[in-house]
C-alpha cells in the first residue's frame, strides 16, 4: 500500500504534478487529486508536525476509519471446476457464466468480460503441465515403468525383472497395469489387448512412447508405425499417435501414471517373492483396484468414479471378432517361388519371383499378401528347413524361372567336376520338388565366385567322402583350407564288413 506521508512530500515539498506522483506511487491521478484536496481542507502542509504519526495522518485524511472503505467483494468462481466443465463437448464460457450469474447475488457478480479475463489469467498462472486438455474417451496413454518386479524361477532360484506395463485414460486417469516377461512386440501387443478388455471399450487415440515395438522409425512429425502394431490398431478401430521423441510432456499422463504405479504398486510389493507372472499380476490387480478407488484431491472423486460417470459410455465398443496376434513381416520371393519365415519355406505363385510381399503370421496360419490381395495361405509349420508347397503355385514342368532349371544347374556343375555334379544331383533328387534345392545350388554357385573351381571340386569330393553333403560342410572345408590337404588316416580308413560292426545308420 502507498504511503500518505510520501504523497504529501511529493506534492508539497517536491511540487510534482499529479501524473508524476501517480506513476511514482502506483495509484491513479484521481486518487492523488482527492487525497491532496482533503489534506488542504484539513490545513496540512509540509513538513508535517512531529506529533502526527502515520496512523494519525490516516485518521485526519480518511476520517474515523483508518483505511478507505473497500469496494464490494465479488464472488470468485471455481476456476478448477470451470476447467473440467470446459472439457465436455458443447460447454462454453458463455454457458458457465450464465450458471455463475444465476447462482450469485447481483452485486457480487463479475461481468462476462471480467469473468472470461479472470479465467484466462488463472490459466496462465498454472504450471505448463496443466495446459493439456483431455476429453473423455479421447486418449489412452501407454508406457513401461523404469523399475521392474523380480520373478523367481522356482526350479533354479534365478531372478529376472518383469516389465511393468501401464495404460491410463487421459480424462479420468483410470489406470491399468500388469507385468510381462519382456517389452518385445508379442508382449507389447498382448498388454494392449488386455488393457482394452479391462476398460471395456476403445478410445479414439493411443499415445505410446517411441519404443521399437511401437514405432519402426521415430520421427517428430511423421513416425512410422510398426506394421504389426498398425494391424492391431486397425482391428480395434483406434488411431496411433506416438509422442514426439524427447518430448515427455506429450505423454505427461503416462509419466505420472508410471510414477504412481511405481509408488503404489511396485514399492508395496518390494518385500514379496513371486514365482510366476500370474501370481504377480494377481497381487497387482488387488493394489490396482485400491488405486482406482482412491479419492483424488484435485477432483474430489476417484478414478473409477470419473471413469464410470463421464467416460465409459463414450468409449467405442470392442469389436465382435476376437483378436489373434498377427505379426507382419516383409518377405522377398526367392527363385524357387518360396518365402522364408522362421526357417520354414512357404510357396507363392511363381509369377511373384523376386518381388517383396507382406506375410501375416498368426499362430495358426501364414497369409501372404500383395497389397490388399491375398495370394497364398498356408497352415503354419514349426519344422525348420522344410517346405510347404502348394502345387498350384508351381509353373509347368517345375520351372521356377525361365533362367533356372535342374538341367542348367547340372550343366554348370559338370563344368566344375564330377564331385560337384554328384553333389548337385543329390540335392535336386533329395527334395519332393527340385525347386526346393535351388537355394543350396545357388549357394554352391556363389562359392565358385569366391574360390577357384579346382578347390570347389576338391571340397565337394571331400564332403561326399565324409558323407556330409550339406552346403555348410562345403563352405567350412573351403574356409579352413581342408580341400588343399590330404585325407587323414581316420578320414580315409574303411572298416571291414562284419556282423558285429554297426554302421552310422544304426544311430539314426
Amino acid at each position: 500500500m502507498f504511503s500518505l506521508r510520501e504523497l504529501l512530500r511529493l506534492k508539497f515539498a517536491q511540487k510534482l504534478p499529479h501524473r508524476a506522483i501517480s506513476r511514482s506511487l502506483g495509484i491513479s491521478t484521481s486518487t492523488v487529486s482527492a487525497l491532496t484536496r482533503k489534506a488542504v481542507q484539513q490545513g496540512l502542509t509540509w513538513p508535517l508536525p512531529e506529533a502526527i504519526d502515520d496512523a494519525a495522518l490516516e485518521k485526519v485524511i480518511y476520517g474515523a476509519s483508518s483505511v478507505p472503505p473497500p469496494p464490494p467483494r465479488k464472488t470468485e468462481p471455481s476456476y478448477v471446476q470451470l476447467k473440467h466443465e470446459l472439457q465436455r463437448k458443447g460447454v462454453t464460457l458463455q454457458l458457465l457464466w450464465q450458471e455463475y450469474r444465476d447462482a450469485t447475488p447481483t452485486d457480487e457478480q463479475y461481468s462476462y468480460s471480467q469473468f472470461c479475463q479472470r479465467y484466462r489469467d488463472w490459466r496462465k498462472r498454472q504450471p505448463l503441465s496443466m495446459r493439456q486438455t483431455h476429453h473423455p474417451a479421447d486418449k489412452l496413454f501407454i508406457d513401461y515403468a523404469g523399475l521392474t518386479l523380480p520373478i523367481t524361477d522356482p526350479a533354479t532360484g534365478e531372478c529376472h525383472g518383469a516389465q511393468l506395463f501401464v495404460a491410463v485414460l487421459g480424462y479420468s486417469s483410470y489406470t491399468f497395469a500388469e507385468v510381462t516377461r519382456t517389452q518385445t512386440l508379442p508382449d507389447w501387443i498382448a498388454s494392449h489387448h488386455r488393457a482394452l478388455q479391462f476398460f471395456g471399450g476403445v478410445p479414439k487415440l493411443i499415445v505410446p512412447d517411441n519404443l521399437k515395438s511401437a514405432i519402426s522409425k521415430a520421427c517428430r512429425y511423421e513416425p512410422d508405425d510398426n506394421p504389426t502394431y498398425a494391424y492391431f490398431a486397425q482391428h480395434y478401430g483406434v488411431a496411433i499417435l506416438p509422442a514426439r521423441p524427447y518430448k515427455p510432456k506429450d505423454k505427461a499422463k503416462a509419466e505420472n501414471a508410471v510414477l504412481v504405479a511405481e509408488r503404489w504398486i511396485l514399492a508395496r510389493l518390494r518385500h514379496h517373492t513371486f514365482f510366476s507372472l500370474s501370481e504377480a499380476n494377481a497381487a497387482i490387480r488387488e493394489l490396482l483396484n485400491e488405486l482406482n478407488n482412491r479419492r483424488m484431491r484435485s477432483y474430489g472423486e476417484s478414478r473409477r468414479e470419473r471413469f464410470e460417470r463421464h467416460e465409459c459410455t463414450l468409449l467405442s465398443p470392442l469389436p465382435n471378432d476376437a483378436y489373434s496376434y498377427t505379426e507382419i513381416k516383409r518377405v522377398r520371393v526367392h527363385i524357387d517361388y518360396h518365402v522364408e519365415i522362421d526357417k520354414h519355406y512357404y510357396s507363392v505363385p511363381y509369377a511373384y519371383i523376386k518381388q517383396e510381399l507382406q506375410a501375416f503370421c498368426s499362430a495358426e496360419r501364414i497369409t501372404i499378401k500383395k497389397g490388399n490381395r491375398v495370394i497364398a495361405s498356408h497352415a503354419r509349420s514349426s519344422v525348420m528347413g522344410a517346405h510347404s508347397t502348394d502345387k498350384t503355385h508351381m509353373p509347368k514342368h517345375h520351372l521356377a524361372h525361365s533362367d533356372w532349371s535342374p538341367e542348367r544347374l547340372q550343366n554348370w556343375a559338370t563344368q566344375i567336376g564330377p564331385a560337384c555334379l554328384q553333389l548337385v544331383t543329390q540335392w535336386l533328387h533329395g527334395k519332393a520338388h527340385p525347386e526346393q534345392a535351388y537355394r543350396a545350388c545357388l549357394g554352391l554357385l556363389s562359392l565358385a565366385k569366391a574360390y577357384r573351381e579346382s578347390r570347389l571340386e576338391n571340397a565337394c569330393a571331400r564332403a561326399l567322402h565324409l558323407r556330409s553333403t550339406q552346403l555348410k560342410t562345403v563352405r567350412n572345408i573351403l574356409q579352413n583350407g581342408l580341400d588343399q590337404q590330404a585325407l587323414t588316416p581316420l578320414e580315409s580308413a574303411t572298416l571291414p564288413a562284419h556282423d558285429n560292426i554297426r554302421g552310422a545308420h544304426h544311430y539314426h
